[in-house]
């Protein structure tokens, strides 16, 4: 098939904004996509995503490298070399699932539930200053602060600084974009080894006296040779990214959306159980990660494309999670899927995230303390609202809004 296709669409900063006609592009024209000269593919259906990430014998979770934007606009890859081991989102069977298993009973669903009030007071907080501004940037006042609150709180880290966690949590997920220049990556990757030190102390607290709590978790994972040190220090970096990263972007999207549907906002107002379908629609529509990255283990082929041994393979599930053959009506908000949760927003497969419980729970307690306090939210018209520039996360770094209180 005739692939009509610019190498330097992926990280071109118009499609990083708006990347749905490019999503498209790639699910009809090449499905499976090489980018010219790189050793990068991307793979966009629903369908052979499934696939790809099923296949973890052929497609390794393992980091080996970076990728970072050259001045020609292609995405170019870092080589890491050894860097000291995998853990958890980066580990293959069977470290992973012995990982998985020292942290999950700490973040399932109903552990999760229990939190709810703590969020909702937290949310309660922020909303009423929020309010009490009338026009606000939600990201400042509200979407970046509850997360990176309640997964510090959560994991158990002591005296922390909140806001220098945020940053840090940012770093590392900016590190995965991919649009960064060679040198500007170079240099936060520098600047990542200050939180894992923190995150090393905090670890050595734990392992003399370790608490219930996911800190105590991994220390007691130590202690039973599941982890080494560095992989629980990667471990608790990663669960502190991930977890305020995820749920930033899900509640920055689900209000812009909201923000842009007044008879949306009114239809949940009035029922307020509708809220749980809204946060599966706000998460396939826009998937706070847009891409995970496997390396091919060995030559092995997927959708008809040969992938040789190394190449760099993006599982695109952002543009899955638009699949016509999939969703019907997909770029439309429908609270009526039949099965809502059959996208893509948290991944696939045995690398599904662990923080998906958190993330719902944060949301709808958020979403819910917002729709009640309120009868009307709208876009800032003086302020438009701005994207990360990242392949990786879908974030508003700022979303201008105006509330009226109830």
């Amino acid at each position: 098939m005739y692939v009509d296709i610019e190498p330097t669409s992926l990280l071109d900063p118009q499609v990083i904004d708006r990347p749905y006609e490019f999503y498209r592009q790639l699910r009809d024209q090449a499905p499976v996509w090489e980018i010219p000269d790189t050793g990068i593919f991307t793979v966009s259906t629903f369908e052979l995503l499934a696939e790809a990430a099923s296949r973890v014998e052929d497609f390794s979770s393992n980091v080996s490298c970076l990728l970072f934007r050259s001045e020609a606009g292609l995405p170019c890859r870092l080589p890491l070399g050894d860097f000291g081991g995998q853990a958890l989102a980066t580990a293959d069977p069977p470290v992973h699932a012995l990982h998985r298993s020292t942290v999950f009973p700490e973040l399932v669903a109903k552990r999760m539930a229990l939190l709810e009030p703590e969020i909702e007071a937290v949310a309660d907080s922020c909303i009423t200053e929020a309010l009490a501004a009338g026009a606000t940037d939600f990201m400042t006042t509200v979407g970046n602060v509850i997360p990176i609150t309640m997964i510090s709180r959560l994991i158990g880290f002591r005296d922390s600084d909140v806001a220098q966690l945020l940053a840090a949590a940012f770093d590392s997920t900016a590190m995965l974009s991919s649009t960064l220049s060679h040198d500007e990556l170079v240099t936060l990757l520098g600047r990542s080894g200050e939180i894992q030190e923190w995150v090393a102390r905090q670890l050595s607290t734990a392992l003399r006296d370790p608490q219930d709590d996911l800190l105590g978790a991994v220390a007691r994972g130590v202690d039973g040779g599941v982890f080494n040190e560095f992989e629980a220090v990667i471990t608790l970096h990663t669960l502190l990214s991930a977890g305020g990263e995820s749920t930033t972007s899900l509640l920055g999207n689900a209000v812009r959306l909201l923000a842009e549907h007044q008879d949306l906002q009114d239809d949940l107002r009035q029922d307020p159980d509708g809220i749980v379908g809204f946060i599966e629609e706000a998460l396939r529509l826009e998937p706070p990660f847009r891409y995970h990255l496997r390396t091919a283990s060995h030559d092995t082929t997927i959708g008809g494309v040969d992938v040789p041994e190394g190449a760099t393979v993006l599982l695109l599930w952002g543009a899955a999670n638009r699949d016509q053959h999939m969703f019907e009506h997909p770029d439309e908000i429908d609270l009526d899927r039949k099965v809502p949760r059959r996208h893509v927003a948290f991944g696939r497969g045995i690398h599904h995230c662990v923080g998906a419980p958190l993330a719902r729970v944060e949301a709808r307690a958020v979403l819910s303390t917002l729709l009640a306090r309120t009868s009307r939210i709208t876009l800032d018209t003086d302020h438009s609202p701005t994207w990360t520039n990242s392949l990786m996360v879908r974030r508003l770094d700022e979303l201008p809004i105006r509330l009226i209180a109830s």
